[in-house]
């Protein structure tokens, strides 16, 4: 078993979930007692956070790749960068760090495109779903069409992330606001909807859409932990 080097903390409500993830994941795969063999690294996230806000992104990739460093160090073998929106920053991370890279729009797309689906709706931050970085990965890496919420609605699920998911708080009330916005993506013709911020997932899931949910949290862990065990 190859060692998970988890780079988390972005939030880490969410990377409390990838732990989970990747040890329940081990355990389904070998049976008995087994766990993942992983480190993790826990950044504070109000750094991160302004240095998103101020379009600082040189400056958080630095830090980003000195931490990757320090995983591979500490002897990691496989990087997961337990976030969407620093995917931003993937290149310059994965390059510092020197080890495989579980990229988690490859991770998604891959399971996406093996349902035969092409339409996906996409809920993110509002960097994730505004940016090319990873909209452009999913259509021109993988022949998907992506879909986002109009301007107000992005705002709202952007407000519902920082505000509350990486808070720990899961408001009623915003569950019922991602249940519409991911409705009205499916009349706008989405296959599925794409759970793209990895708090998303403590808040909705597949019960809250009238069509497929991938959960980005999942899959990223999921592929993570198929990597570590291959052969």
């Amino acid at each position: 078993m190859r060692r998970i080097g988890l780079l988390g903390g972005m939030s880490w409500e969410s990377s409390a979930e990838y732990y989970r993830l990747v040890n329940e994941e081990v355990r389904e795969r070998l049976g008995g007692l087994h766990s993942a063999d992983c480190v993790l690294r826990s950044v504070d996230f109000a750094v991160i956070e302004a240095l998103q806000r101020d379009g600082r992104w040189e400056q958080a990739g630095q830090l980003l790749a000195a931490e990757a460093r320090t995983l591979a160090g500490a002897g990691a073998e496989v990087l997961v960068l337990c976030t969407n929106t620093m995917h931003k920053l993937a290149d310059v991370i994965a390059e510092a760090a020197g080890i495989p890279f579980v990229h988690i729009a490859d991770a998604t797309a891959e399971a996406i495109r093996a349902e035969g689906l092409r339409t996906v709706g996409l809920l993110a931050t509002a960097y994730t779903m505004e940016q090319d970085f990873y909209v452009g990965r999913l259509r021109e890496r993988h022949g998907l069409d992506v879909l986002v919420p109009g301007g107000e609605d992005r705002r709202i699920v952007h407000d519902v992330i920082y505000d509350e998911l990486c808070a720990g708080v899961a408001d009623d009330g915003s569950r019922a606001q991602l249940r519409r916005i991911m409705a009205g993506l499916a009349r706008r013709g989405a296959q599925a909807v794409l759970l793209g911020c990895t708090e998303l997932g403590l808040l909705a899931g597949p019960g809250d859409s009238p069509v497929p949910v991938f959960d980005t949290t999942r899959l990223h862990a999921r592929r993570a932990v198929a990597l570590a065990l291959a052969p």
